[in-house]
């Protein structure tokens, strides 16, 4: 009996527990590497932390809701490719943008600064409108000019370009032998105003002759007219008559033709073949300026920077302004004699009533009509000229 209770007794050391109750084992010790390691494995294959429970589908979403749909991943290289194409273009396109908008501001800077001044304006009171007093000098500029035995300084071209208010842009040329009152030197012909006193003293003759106060004072070096025809690829000019002409150098056929700037500047200049004279004179000149100023507003141009800069320059180094006149107001000139080279604007003379005035003392002048001029003025100067041209040789 007592082996019996000692062996019951040395059972209960691990048999007086319950049946199923199996012994606790204690854990093996693990170093926290193997502890990350582990997590790590498992959340790799299980795809969520371990210990945590598998989500039902729905899980956490509101009572009725859908559960999400899975989507296909894009590769992460191929998005940020096409983000790096999207961010490429907008910068090339911002670039592109700023060309276009500092290309043009940039030309207008370089070219204000490129203009020559000289004093000019006489500081009288303003008059309705803007007057434009264009002077062709053969002082500057002198490269390509024929010599016609006429000493110093001379202008072969006077124009006066006003643009009213309201009405039509009219352009007038004043012959350059137009019989004149000059400032303190008497009766005289225009152009010696500007070979005695230079610019000032031809503005204030012009302002005396047409009683329009000059705005702006524009002087030409006729020199420099080749550069300016050359630049925009030559213009085409027309007349209708045969010239052999060895002052000027113009030899001409009959009809039109395409010419470079020597031929230009001598048709421009051309007098003395002319039947017309100074008359006929004005009317090439300004078709010479009209020829170049279409050539100059040509679309092609704005796709051309190296042309632009080729334009302004030689226009600009063939010119002085009196000293108020920028580059804006050159632009308004332009596009003031524009309007008036076409349908609705104005070209000719002052009404002319004797081509061979003799008063004594001063040669052979044009006379302007004494009592037609006022009048004449007045409308150019208020607009109410209508479109066409106007003045002329008198009719007989």
């Amino acid at each position: 009996m007592r082996s019996v209770g000692a062996q019951q007794q040395g059972a209960g050391g691990t048999a007086g527990r319950p049946a199923a109750v199996q012994p606790t084992q204690r854990p093996r010790p693990t170093t926290p590497g193997q502890a990350t390691r582990g997590a790590s494995a498992t959340t790799a294959r299980s795809g969520r932390a371990p210990g945590s429970a598998s989500p039902r589908p729905g899980a956490g979403s509101p009572p009725g809701a859908r559960p999400p749909l899975d989507r296909p991943s894009s590769p992460r290289g191929g998005s940020g490719f096409r983000l790096r194409k999207g961010r490429l273009a907008a910068v090339v396109g911002v670039f592109a943008l700023v060309l276009l908008l500092a290309w043009p501001v940039g030309l207008l800077v370089w070219a204000n600064g490129k203009i020559q001044h000289v004093d000019a304006l006489s500081g009288a009171p303003g008059t309705a409108g803007s007057t434009y007093l264009l002077a062709g000098s053969d002082a500057r500029g002198g490269d390509g000019i024929a010599e016609d035995g006429t000493e110093g300084a001379r202008t072969d071209t006077i124009m006066v370009l006003h643009k009213p208010s309201s009405g039509p842009a009219a352009l007038i040329s004043l012959p350059r032998d137009t019989f004149v009152d000059v400032p303190g030197k008497g009766p005289a012909k225009l152009n010696a105003a500007y070979s005695w006193g230079g610019a000032p003293l031809l503005v204030q003759t012009v302002e005396g002759l047409t009683g329009l106060t000059v705005d702006h004072y524009v002087e030409i070096g006729l020199g420099g007219v080749s550069n300016v025809v050359n630049s925009v690829g030559g213009v085409e000019l027309c007349l209708d008559y045969d010239v052999n002409d060895p002052n000027s150098g113009l030899v001409w056929a009959a009809g039109c033709h395409e010419t470079d700037g020597t031929t230009a500047l001598a048709f421009a200049r051309m007098r003395y073949a002319d039947p017309k004279g100074d008359i006929g004179r004005g009317e090439r000149q300004r078709q010479v300026v009209g020829a170049v100023s279409q050539k100059a507003v040509d679309a092609s141009l704005l796709v051309k920077p190296g042309d632009q800069v080729a334009l302004i320059g030689a226009g600009l180094g063939a010119i002085e302004v009196d000293e108020k006149t920028g580059i804006v107001d050159l632009g308004k000139l332009a596009l003031a004699f524009r309007a008036a080279n076409g349908p609705d604007g104005i070209t000719g003379t002052p009404p002319i009533s004797n081509p061979d005035y003799r008063p004594g003392g001063v040669g052979s002048t044009v006379q302007l009509d004494p009592d037609l001029s006022p009048a004449f003025w007045a409308d150019v100067r208020d607009g109410k000229l209508p479109p066409g041209v106007v003045g002329g040789l008198p009719q007989s």
